[in-house]
């Protein structure tokens, strides 16, 4: 395509565009149709340009307007309670259900490492010994000692907080940190089992597994199955960058990294309650069996949230997007 035969060709549009655009709301009938077919005109002719013969200048020009123009066309929304309802409702729980063919897999294999972690450190005294030495080791996993009383170290609200803002980041980078072909979020994945494991190995030598089990059941099933979602997401964002599909690369990432932020909020909101449970529930005197069972029911209100709202909105067609109106418009490719 030749650049300037283009440009001279099509000039004139771009200027009237602009022209109609500078003046507002103040447009006959005809003028406002005029704006709309102006704006699909342009819109081909930025992806023409950017296709066949890409020139800075004139590619910034061409997105500014078509960007202008669309926002004339399509006005401007504010977002209401409504909107926060729907992606509680729909959006998050349906982007997670569409997600499970990652972070279910993601969930099986990590719990899987942290178990054969917690078995060699557990059935291995010179893991144990390389770990730290004997008298420290005692003092860690010896009735009231630095395992039991870690999450009693601190009031119940700062430490459920602390818990929250901890959780709520690891989650977050893992999200994040997927668009790097997902090598961040096996390493976050690998450190967080690995610290599951080496507390299952050294309890379960010192005969008192059942007691770790009591600590972590409570708030660890909805904490770690947050943190399995997260790395799921991760990892199918990484996997878009390798393999994007019959879109373009850009549009299949903008797709999802879009999703990827929402469940990074909706996440927070899962994280927040784990972490209500580890603050309050974990370190009560309530008996083992009320805490687990508190945990449990946690745990299964999330699956049934995700499978039940979120399987429903997804069959209706919700991915966890943004709605067509906010999303910018994909321009079509030139073959």
């Amino acid at each position: 395509m030749d650049l300037d035969v283009f440009v001279t060709a099509h000039r004139a549009e771009w200027d009237r565009l602009d022209r109609l655009l500078r003046r507002g709301g103040k447009l006959t009938g005809a003028e406002a149709d005029e704006l709309v077919a102006l704006y699909q005109r342009t819109a081909t002719h930025l992806s023409l340009i950017q296709s066949s013969a890409p020139d800075p200048m004139l590619t910034a020009r061409l997105t500014q307007l078509v960007a202008r123009a669309r926002a004339t066309v399509t006005g401007t929304r504010r977002s209401s309670w409504r909107d926060a309802v729907t992606f509680l409702t729909a959006g998050f729980p349906a982007a997670v259900y569409r997600s499970r063919h990652w972070w279910i897999p993601t969930a099986v294999l990590s719990l899987l490492l942290a178990a054969i972690i917690g078995w060699w450190i557990g059935t291995h005294p010179e893991v144990q010994s390389a770990i730290g030495a004997p008298a420290e080791l005692r003092e860690m996993t010896r009735p009231g000692g630095q395992y039991e009383t870690y999450y009693s170290s601190n009031p119940a609200g700062s430490f459920a907080a602390q818990v929250w803002t901890n959780n709520a980041q690891a989650a977050a980078m893992c999200l994040v940190l997927g668009a790097f072909l997902g090598i961040p979020v096996i390493w976050i994945l690998f450190f967080n089992m690995l610290n599951v494991g080496v507390a299952i190995g050294l309890m379960s030598a010192a005969g008192r597994l059942d007691i770790m089990l009591g600590l972590l059941l409570p708030h660890g099933l909805l904490e770690l199955t947050a943190v399995f979602v997260a790395a799921g997401t991760g990892l199918k964002l990484g996997w878009t960058v390798i393999d994007p599909g019959p879109r373009t690369r850009r549009a299949a990432l903008a797709t999802q990294g879009r999703a990827a932020v929402g469940m990074a909020i909706g996440l927070a909101v899962v994280l927040f309650i784990s972490g209500l449970i580890e603050g309050f529930v974990t370190p009560s005197g309530l008996p083992t069996w009320a805490r687990i069972t508190i945990g449990v029911t946690a745990e299964l209100a999330f699956l049934a949230y995700v499978y039940v709202l979120g399987g429903r909105a997804a069959r209706a067609g919700e991915t966890g997007d943004l709605a067509d109106a906010d999303r910018s418009a994909e321009l079509p490719t030139a073959a």
